[in-house]
C-alpha cells in the first residue's frame, strides 16, 4: 500500500469519516445536493413558510432545514457539517445526534412561530448545526478537553456578534439575508439536549 493511500486513510479516520461513517456522511451530502438540484420548485415546496404551516403543511418544520438558498449556501452548510462531524462525532451516539438535530431544528421552528412572527419563510441547516456545535462543546467541557477553552468563548462571541452586529461575513449568498436568530435558537436547542443526563461517550483514541 502506498504512503499516499495510508495518509489519506489516516486523515479520513482522523475526521471520523472512515468505513461506514464515510458512506453515511456522503449519503447526507448527496441527499442535500439532490434537494438543492430541485431548484426553486423544491425550495418553495419544502421551506419553512409560516402561512403554509398554519394551513397544515407540517412537514415544512423539518424540511425547511435541509433546503438552501443556492449552491453557495449549500456548500457552506456542507462544509459546516463536515467540520462538526470532524470535531464532535464521537461525543454522542448516533441516536443522540439525531435527537440533538431534531430538537435544535424544532427549537428554531417554535421560536419563529411564537416569537419571530415577522419571519415568513426560512431555509438552511446552519441553525441546527449551531445546536450540534453547542452540544459537542458541552461534551468537551465535561471531559475538560483543552479545545473547550477555545470552542466555548468562540461560540459565545459569535452568537453575541450576530445578535448585536449582524451576520458574519461570507455566511451566505450575496444579497441574501441571514436569519441570525436561527443560530441562537438552534444553539439553545442543542444546549437543552446536551444537558439531559446521558451515558458517557467512549473516550477518543489518542492520535
Amino acid at each position: 500500500m502506498s504512503s499516499q493511500v495510508r495518509d489519506s486513510r489516516s486523515w479520513l479516520a482522523f475526521l471520523h469519516l472512515d468505513g461506514r461513517r464515510l458512506w453515511i456522511f456522503l449519503a447526507l451530502c448527496v441527499g442535500l445536493a439532490v434537494l438543492e438540484a430541485c431548484g426553486d420548485a423544491g425550495r418553495e415546496l419544502l421551506r419553512y413558510e409560516r402561512d403554509a404551516i398554519a394551513a397544515g403543511e407540517w412537514w415544512r418544520l423539518l424540511t425547511g432545514h435541509v433546503v438552501h438558498l443556492g449552491w453557495r449556501h449549500f456548500a457552506l452548510n456542507v462544509m459546516g457539517l463536515a467540520l462538526m462531524w470532524a470535531l464532535f462525532f464521537p461525543d454522542y451516539s448516533p441516536a443522540r445526534w439525531v435527537a440533538i438535530l431534531l430538537v435544535s431544528a424544532l427549537a428554531i421552528d417554535v421560536a419563529f412561530l411564537t416569537i419571530e412572527r415577522h419571519i415568513d419563510w426560512y431555509v438552511g441547516l446552519s441553525g441546527a448545526l449551531h445546536g450540534v456545535m453547542v452540544a459537542g462543546t458541552v461534551a468537551h467541557i465535561r471531559r475538560r478537553e483543552r479545545d473547550a477553552f477555545i470552542l466555548a468563548p468562540f461560540l459565545v462571541i459569535k452568537l453575541a456578534w450576530e445578535q448585536f452586529g449582524g451576520a458574519m461575513p461570507y455566511s451566505s449568498d450575496p444579497g441574501a439575508n441571514v436569519v441570525v436568530d436561527a443560530h441562537l435558537y438552534g444553539a439553545l436547542g442543542g444546549l437543552l439536549v446536551s444537558l439531559v443526563p446521558f451515558r458517557r461517550a467512549v473516550a477518543r483514541p489518542m492520535l
